[in-house]
C-alpha cells in the first residue's frame, strides 16, 4: 500500500499553492490598471513561459497533427479560460481577495457536476458531500457579517 502522494496529487498541490499566489499578486497587481489589461499582460507572460518550456523540452508539436475534434474542445475551453480570467480580474479590482478568490472555486463544485452531467463520471454519497461542504465553505468565507 503506497501512503505516498500520488504524481497528480502533488500537482493538484502545487496548482492550488500558484493559484493563492495569482490571486494575491493579481490583487496587487489590477491596483492602478485596468483590469483586462492586467488580464492581457498575464496570458503574454503565459503565452511566453510556456513557449520557453516547449522549446526547453522539445515538447513543441505541429499543429497540423492535433485533431479537429481536440482542436475545438481546446479553442472552446481557451475562450473559457479568457473569460473566467477576465470576470476574475474585474471580480480582484472591485473586491477582497480573500472573497473573491473562494467564490471563484466554487468551479470545484461545478467542475463535479458537469463531470457527472456531460462526462458521465460518478460519485459516491461521501463525494457529494464533499461538494456540498465546499460550496457551504465558499458562501461562509464570501459572507459578510
Amino acid at each position: 500500500m503506497n501512503n505516498g502522494i500520488l504524481p497528480w496529487q502533488a500537482w493538484a498541490l502545487l496548482s492550488a499553492a500558484f493559484a493563492a499566489l495569482t490571486a494575491v499578486f493579481a490583487k496587487v497587481g489590477v491596483e492602478n490598471v485596468n483590469s483586462d489589461f492586467a488580464t492581457f499582460i498575464r496570458t503574454v507572460v503565459i503565452m511566453s513561459v510556456l513557449g520557453g518550456i516547449l522549446a526547453a523540452t522539445g515538447n513543441w508539436q505541429s499543429p497540423g497533427t492535433v485533431s479537429g475534434r481536440t482542436w475545438t474542445f481546446l479553442v472552446l475551453s481557451g475562450l473559457a479560460t479568457g473569460a473566467s480570467w477576465l470576470c476574475y480580474f474585474r471580480a480582484l479590482k472591485l473586491g477582497d481577495a480573500s472573497r473573491v478568490a473562494p467564490i471563484d472555486k466554487l468551479s470545484v463544485v461545478l467542475v463535479a457536476v458537469f463531470a457527472v452531467v456531460f462526462l458521465g463520471e460518478r460519485l459516491s454519497g461521501p463525494n457529494w458531500l464533499g461538494i456540498a461542504l465546499i460550496a457551504s465553505g465558499t458562501v461562509l468565507v464570501a459572507y459578510r457579517g
